[in-house]
């Protein structure tokens, strides 16, 4: 079979590890990969978690960081036999604070099986300038040359910015590197390591349970380094490395990435599925399995693994599968010394020939490496699974360590508890029915009620059956007045839904806008929303809300409306009423804090400008057309895409910090949030973002705007939760740029927004700003 990927997926920088007596410096890392959490030779490198602006800029080849006596940075080998292949030194480039000082820690073994031990080295003479470093091995007194596990940077005497370049080991008789060394003065000092169990380094990539392995603060759990020189790592431990867990439906399906950050996808022909907003063919993502049902035997799947160098580390790669007796299938996987996807070499064996036997159930499977003759463990590029005769589930796929592997563990999820406390109930004035479904396009009271799309709202015989297969975005309206209505006369009253069915939904009140005028935009203004589940009874077949618990002006209300629902299992409502007070016994439980919903400014004459992550190849055009206007605007960005290297967006974003703009949140990876499954799901999505925007640019941000627009009440009372005084910034003028987003001239959305829209702002002769400047946040910079 001839399946290759196109090289535009891949841009890594690669160098295989000497294998006889040298004629030149080795690479160990020029920070290429730093993305990925590997150096040159496809090793695990990272600091320890306490250094603050690590920044890894490939262009000049150096990692930055601020640094101090308790940080360290750290990159491993997988054995290298350095006097074996004729290497004596280590040579690097370092620029650091003046007259400070730094160590340098050498970790060796006995053997390539044995425990390590740590030589140290201190070195001095920071000049405060850029210098090379030249460190020969025989500083380090009692390292065992032949055995390198790692090496590490620490102990820098002065807090401050630090910078170190290409790391080289120097060829003893070779051509070295095209720029001279000059050895700084170092001072040896030795200290034995003995086995603990909280190593800070190990010659095996580390891996998070939710996604690759990045510069985020989680790592610093992962691996620790000890208050003394002692160590546990032995030589040649391993630890598996997850190429992905399923963590998100969207990160696989919309964003194409495993939990690496690589690319993944299916080729296109899986089997399609119906009403599933998040996916359109039958690659279904749900708890952290995969579920593959192909369309003919020509379909097929892969996710690409970073050119992995596996030899002598990881053994295979194992997943669980569930397939149907005599499911059979191809597995392909390629490889290129040169880390090139446009033309790899294929490796492929049946399932048969692995000896695979499936029976229905969830089992875990191993490729071992060892049944591909001939193939290139040192360059692993991608996994593919083609010619599937039936439908499989796959469980989280990860490297295993030696020989025979075991299932990677599915991650643990925490589930989000929400507060239990309850408020007393209340009387209100009156009681009246808003709707009982009888008439096709008005309530009892004589106003309008409607869905979005009729093909989810079924009414008939008095009730209103609902059910829009998991689409969060879709809702069903029903008005209280023709414009605006003051129902705080009603404040003491509750909202009464009388129901059957799914109570996975979000019940919102709707406010009209200032002038209650329904030709000005925003229409409605605002609206706050609540979680059906929460108030409804132990029967689940009523809903009580107060309608105190809507934080809206009450004085211009236009309606309520049901949407944010996230399941497939219908609802069913008889009843839309309000009543004076709630049947004995009920608990009405407190409110749960909603970030607020925006559309529009509250600065008079302003004119705000938000734009969210689209197609990165476009990214760097939109910031040249938003300087050549000479205007401020805000960015939300997705966290997965911009902890890719490859989309180049982090320097891209912090170019627009520097220039004045705002960056915001846009999820991890872009999913339309209220329609996730869990309240858990939810917070990773945002956790992550928080995560990566922190991590890559330095900044946190109160600001978030939702995937899609789509909004309901879980996601909003997380997001309260989880930032405090976060809001949640929707928009009242759309340029439609994503109408050519999928289309086959993409380009257009960049014509769109130069042409027309930052015209037509123009042409309002309001003043145009960020999204904090039109809100007047204290924390804005001046206009």
């Amino acid at each position: 079979m001839k399946i290759s990927l196109s090289a535009a997926f891949l841009a890594l920088s690669w160098a295989s590890a000497a294998q006889a007596a040298c004629s030149s410096n080795l690479l160990v890392d020029n920070f290429a990969n730093y993305a990925n959490h590997l150096n040159s030779l496809g090793q695990y490198t990272s600091d320890d978690g306490t250094t603050t602006n690590l920044k890894a800029d490939v262009a000049n080849k150096k990692i930055t960081f601020t640094g101090g006596i308790n940080s360290y940075f750290y990159t491993t080998f997988a054995c290298e036999k350095a006097t074996t292949d004729g290497y004596n030194a280590i040579t690097f480039p370092l620029k650091g604070p003046a007259n400070a000082k730094f160590t340098i820690e050498l970790q060796t073994s006995t053997t390539c099986s044995a425990a390590y031990t740590s030589k140290t080295t201190q070195l001095s003479g920071v000049t405060g300038s850029t210098q090379t470093f030249t460190v020969p091995f025989s500083a380090f007194s009692g390292a065992n040359i032949n055995a390198i596990q790692g090496i590490v940077f620490e102990s820098f005497t002065t807090t401050g910015a630090w910078e170190i370049g290409q790391i080289e080991l120097v060829c003893a008789g070779g051509a070295g590197s095209s720029s001279s060394a000059v050895s700084s003065s170092t001072k040896p000092a030795s200290s034995t390591s003995v086995a603990s169990s909280t190593s800070k380094a190990s010659t095996a990539a580390s891996s998070s349970t939710t996604s690759k392995p990045t510069t985020s603060a989680t790592l610093s759990t992962v691996v620790t380094k000890p208050a003394s020189s002692t160590s546990s790592a032995v030589a040649g431990q391993c630890t598996p490395l997850l190429v992905d867990d399923f963590a998100s439906q969207s990160r696989l399906t919309f964003l194409f990435y495993n939990a690496m950050l690589l690319p993944s996808s299916d080729d296109g022909t899986m089997k399609a599925v119906a009403d599933r907003p998040d996916t359109a063919t039958s690659v279904i993502v749900s708890g952290n399995h995969l579920t593959l049902t192909p369309a003919n035997t020509d379909s097929y799947w892969y996710t690409m693994l970073g050119c992995t160098k596996a030899t002598n580390i990881y053994g295979g790669i194992g997943m669980t599968i569930k397939a149907p007796a005599g499911t059979t299938f191809t597995i392909e996987l390629q490889t290129s010394a040169t880390c090139d996807s446009s033309n790899p070499k294929l490796n492929d064996l049946t399932s048969t020939q692995l000896g695979w036997t499936f029976d229905g159930t969830e089992k875990y499977y191993t490729i071992p490496f060892s049944k591909f003759t001939g193939l290139d463990t040192d360059h692993v590029l991608t996994l593919l699974f083609a010619g599937l005769s039936k439908a499989i589930t796959l469980g989280p796929i990860a490297f295993y360590c030696g020989t025979t592997g075991t299932a990677y563990p599915v991650p643990s999820t925490v589930a989000v508890v929400e507060p239990s406390a309850t408020v007393p109930a209340t009387v209100g004035p009156s009681a009246f029915v808003i709707d009982t479904f009888a008439n096709a396009d008005s309530n009892n009271l004589g106003f309008y009620h409607g869905g979005d799309d009729t093909t989810h709202f079924t009414r008939t015989s008095g009730k209103l059956t609902i059910n829009t297969q998991g689409n969060s975005d879709l809702s069903w309206y029903t008005q209280l007045s023709g414009g605006c209505t003051d129902f705080t006369p009603n404040d003491k009253g509750y909202l009464h839904i009388a129901y059957t069915g799914s109570n996975s939904f979000t019940i919102a009140l709707q406010q009209h806008n200032p002038t209650c005028n329904p030709d000005i935009n925003p229409y409605p203004y605002t609206w706050d929303s609540v979680e059906a589940s929460r108030y409804s009874d132990s029967g689940k077949t009523n809903v009580y809300v107060p309608l105190s618990h809507f934080n809206i002006d009450r004085t211009k209300t236009i309606g309520f409306a049901l949407k944010g629902f996230f399941t497939n299992t219908a609802t069913v409502i008889s009843k839309i009423e309000i009543v004076t007070t709630v049947p004995s016994g009920t608990l009405v439980p407190s409110k749960l804090a909603t970030a607020p919903l925006i559309f529009a400014c509250t600065r008079p004459n302003s004119f705000a400008f938000a734009i969210d992550d689209g197609s990165p190849e476009f990214a760097q055009r939109v910031v040249a057309s938003v300087a050549a206007a000479n205007i401020k605007v805000t960015f939300f960005t997705v966290g997965a895409a911009l902890l890719d290297a490859s989309t180049n967006l982090t320097n891209v974003y912090k170019g627009m910090l520097a220039a004045g703009h705002q960056v915001a949140l846009h999820s991890f990876t872009h999913p339309p949030m209220e329609g996730l499954s869990s309240l858990a799901a939810i917070d990773w999505e945002l956790q992550q973002d928080i995560d990566a925007v922190q991590k890559t640019l330095g900044i946190s941000s109160t600001y978030f705007r939702p995937p899609f627009g789509t909004e309901g009440a879980r996601i909003r009372q997380r997001l309260a939760a989880l930032i405090p005084g976060s809001k949640f910034v929707e928009w009242s003028v759309d340029v439609q740029d994503w109408l050519w987003a999928t289309s086959t001239t993409p380009e257009k959305q960049l014509t769109n927004f130069q042409a027309d829209f930052i015209d037509i702002a123009r042409k309002t002769g309001k003043q145009l700003m960020r999204v904090d400047q039109c809100l007047e946040d204290p924390n804005a910079p001046p206009l």
